[in-house]
This record gives structure tokens, sequence and C-alpha cells, in this order.
């Protein structure tokens, strides 16, 4: 491939070289370069790449992709862009051949509710005969394999090359999460969205290394609707004119209101026998009755989303009321089958917003007693360990302190910072450091219609101690329990 052909969709000026220069593969990181690559400088927050030149010219890199003039070999060809990482994405769309027009694309963004809505799209439309990948926080899937994530949204070289991996396998679709970071970044620039999700927006990564204030936030989830054919949005959202402001695409709602296009009307909260969901019925453009088995009302958001999407692959009502009464997502309010008498849970919230808001919902099921398990992560920030804390004693009838991913630090050490907020509060609690003794004191003690949540870990399937991950489930733990003391099941 010749380097001009990279280059169609990328406004650049050539420094020195030829554009007919022949390449052998499109690189951003440094180590991966060989003989005839082409490396994409990307300036990083830890290092800038223009500094791995000298490197990769010894390499053998055949052309480099610079943001700024610099001196070097002048038998390499350089181009210079203005901006390295959408130089990176439309380069790599071309370099795999454009994949993204071979599918319909999905891109969901917004503060909560992307994973969840993903694995119900993907079931949706799997259940109607549609094959689907997914990107997203947890794996990406294409097919039967399974790839585990490192970030919710990845490099847009990355992307693209899910994307054409997914057309070799005879993929119809994909649907991903778009994280605000991604959108910043360019991860998913080079190529159009069939239609974009926007779920809710909430105060979140704001900071240091990620956001500068709520409207930098704002702004950067909103730049998905301009480079999407159709949006989807949650029309109750306080944020939403925020979100459209200079949106390109057509526009859909859904929401609870009755001037959304999709309705959620008659929400009951369902419990029994140990699982917890939801039923309602959709008003509006569509009138059916439905029931997901994951519970709270921003499972009713979630399905919703979800409907309004497979609605536009013409999927049938019954195959979508079929597809939500069984969907089950990894880590994410997943219910753990144990026995009848109490209702016991994995879930992924991990700081203080995602705690409140789980532990809100699942009061509205009126447990026996609402018992929460939970750690915090070593070497993040204190106060987040003090807010859990003050919202679990708040929130749960008893709180269980164990250990999360201690990693350098000490598991006492941020067991007490967590107390520290519990005793803001008049909670009961207990400490117990050994996360399966913890979950084992939990379902011990559990009464009749009690509901037990295991916060923090949700998918995570390690626990990091002194640099070192080591393999913890804590279905697995679960079940090892249940196989110690067998009168737990009844």
């Amino acid at each position: 491939m010749k380097i001009k052909q990279l280059l169609e969709k990328t406004e650049y000026e050539l420094l020195q070289g030829n554009l007919e220069t022949e390449i052998t593969t499109l690189v951003y990181d440094s180590r991966k370069v060989e003989k005839g690559s082409v490396f994409v400088c990307i300036s990083g927050s830890v290092r800038d790449a223009h500094d791995f030149i000298p490197d990769v010219i010894a390499k053998g890199a055949s052309a480099v992709v610079v943001e700024h003039e610099v001196v070097m070999d002048p038998s390499v060809t350089c181009i210079m862009v203005k901006n390295s990482r959408l130089a990176l994405a439309n380069m790599a769309a071309a370099y795999f051949g454009y994949p993204a027009e071979k599918l319909k694309t999905i891109g969901i963004t917004g503060t909560k509710g992307k994973t969840t809505t993903t694995y119900m799209v993907k079931s949706i439309l799997e259940a109607a005969g549609i094959k689907t990948g997914l990107i997203g926080t947890i794996e990406s899937v294409i097919g039967e394999e399974k790839i585990p994530s490192a970030n919710t949204t990845p490099e847009s070289y990355r992307v693209q090359e899910l994307f054409a991996k997914m057309v070799e396998a005879g993929l119809d679709a994909v649907v991903m999460e778009v994280s605000s970071q991604a959108l910043m970044l360019h991860r998913v620039s080079g190529f159009i969205f069939d239609i974009g999700v926007f779920t809710n927006l909430e105060p979140d990564h704001i900071g240091e290394n990620e956001h500068k204030d709520f409207e930098d936030y704002m702004h950067c989830k909103s730049l998905l609707f301009q480079q999407c054919r159709h949006g989807i949005f949650n029309g109750d959202s306080e944020h939403l004119q925020g979100i459209l402001k200079g949106h390109t695409c057509s526009v859909e709602t859904f929401g609870f209101g009755n001037e959304n296009d999709l309705v959620a009307l008659n929400v009951e909260l369902k419990k029994e026998h140990g699982a917890l969901g939801v039923q309602y019925h959709v008003g509006g453009e569509l009138d059916f009755d439905v029931e997901v088995n994951v519970p709270g009302s921003f499972s009713v958001y979630n399905s919703l989303t979800a409907i309004a999407i497979c609605h536009h692959f013409g999927v049938e009502q019954e195959k979508i009321k079929q597809a939500l009464s069984h969907v089950s997502v990894k880590g994410r309010i997943e219910i753990v089958p144990v026995t009848k008498r109490y209702t016991i849970m994995i879930d992924y919230a991990h700081n203080a917003m995602s705690l409140e808001s789980l532990l809100t919902t699942l009061r509205e099921y009126e447990p026996g007693r609402l018992v929460c398990l939970f750690g915090c992560g070593g070497n993040r920030a204190k106060s987040r360990r003090y807010e859990m804390g003050e919202v679990s004693s708040k929130l749960a009838d008893l709180t269980v302190v164990t250990s999360d991913n201690p990693r350098n630090e000490e598991p006492m050490d941020i067991i007490n910072d967590i107390l520290v907020g519990v005793h803001k509060a008049d909670g009961e609690y207990v400490t117990i450091p050994d996360r399966k003794e913890a979950i084992a004191y939990c379902m011990k003690n559990a009464k009749d219609g009690d509901i037990v949540v295991l916060a923090g870990k949700g998918h995570e399937d390690y626990q990091e101690i002194k640099g070192v991950k080591h393999h913890m489930d804590e279905r697995e733990l679960i079940a090892e329990i249940i196989r110690e003391n067998p009168e737990l099941e009844l």
C-alpha cells in the first residue's frame, strides 16, 4: 500500500520524501515498528512520540507522520498534520479498507447505562438473526470470540481492526460504547455511525487528566451527534439541549415524558423468588408490554434505548420482548441464583455516585434488609473511600467493609479510611478484610427477603495485591462457599 492511499481522507503537508512510498504496516506504538512501517507520532500525557523518531527510523520505518517540523533522515518520507490522532483514525480506516461501511454501526454515549444497553441491543439483534459484534468496557465480542478490554473505547487503530475482523467473520452490525475521552481523542473518528445514542449525563470524569469542567465533558459527549446519521436521545435529560448543540443527525427521543417518541408507561417493579426486575408498557410510536429481569428505573431507560435502536432494524416485537426477558450483563446488577430466600447480586459500583444510585434503586424493592459489601482500590483518591463509606452507611442496613484491589497499600489502611465515612451515618457495619470470608458472612447471615449486594468488582475476575493480579471471581467464590456450606442453598 502506498502512503498516499492511507492519506486520501486526511489533510496533510508533505515535508519531505515521496507519496508513492510503499508501507508495510501502520503503527502508533514505536515498539511495533518494523521495516517499511509508517509511524504516527501521538503526543501522549506521559511521552511525546516525536521523541522516538530516531528509534523508529533506525528500525526501518519508511514514513513518519508528525504534528510539527522535525529534523530527520532525508530518505524517510515525512508528513505533517494538524492533529495526529485524527490522522491516525482516518489512516486506520483506509488501512483496513473502510470496514465501517460494511457494517451497521451503533455508538452509545452517556455517563451511565452504556454497558448494559450494548448487551441488550446485541441480545435483541442476535435473537432476530442479525449477527452483531460488541465493543465495550468489559470486552469486545466477535462471534464466539471474547477479547477483554483495557479501555471503554479502544484507540482508533484498534477500533478499525475490530471492525475489519467483524466484517471478515460475516457480522452485520456492531454496537459499541463511546466514551467522552474517545470522542475527545478521535478514537472513533474516520467513519460515520449509522445510529448514535445518548443515555444520560451526570458530573463525572472531571479532573486533571480527563475533562477540565462539566461543560467540556458535555461538549465531548455531544460530538457523537455530529458524526452519526440518526440520533436517539434520552428526552428526559435536563442536559438534552446541551447534547443536541451542533448536532447534524435526525433526532428521536425516549423516556417517561409523554412528549418523547417512545414512552415508558405503567412501570411496575417485579420481585419474586430471589429475582428482581421491572415491567412496563412501551407507548408512543410503539405499543406493547415488556418485562426486563434487571431491576430499577434506569433499567427501564436502558431497555427503552435498546428498543428504540432495534426498532430501526425492523426487529419484531416478540423477539424484543423475549430477548429482554432473558438479558444479563456480567457485573452489572448481576443476580447470582443461590436461593429463593434472599437475593444476592454482583455490581461494578465503585464510586459514591454509582453506589448511591444502586442502593437507592434497590431500596424501592422494600427488602427485609439491604446488605452492602464493598472495599476500595488502593493507590486511589482517599475521598472515594470516605464518600462510599458514608453512602453505604446511610442507605444500607448493614455495611460489610472488605478488601477490593489494595494494590500497594495495606488492606486495613484502606478499610480504616472507609470507616471514617461509615461513622458519619448510623448504619450497622462489620469489617472482614478477606473478601471470600466477607461474602460467606453475608450469605450465612442473610435473612428471608434480604438483598445482598457485592459491590465494586463487577466483571473483574482478579484482585490486585502488591503489583500482582491474583485470580478471584466472585461467582466462583459464591460457588465455593455453597460447596463448603450446602445448607445455604435452601
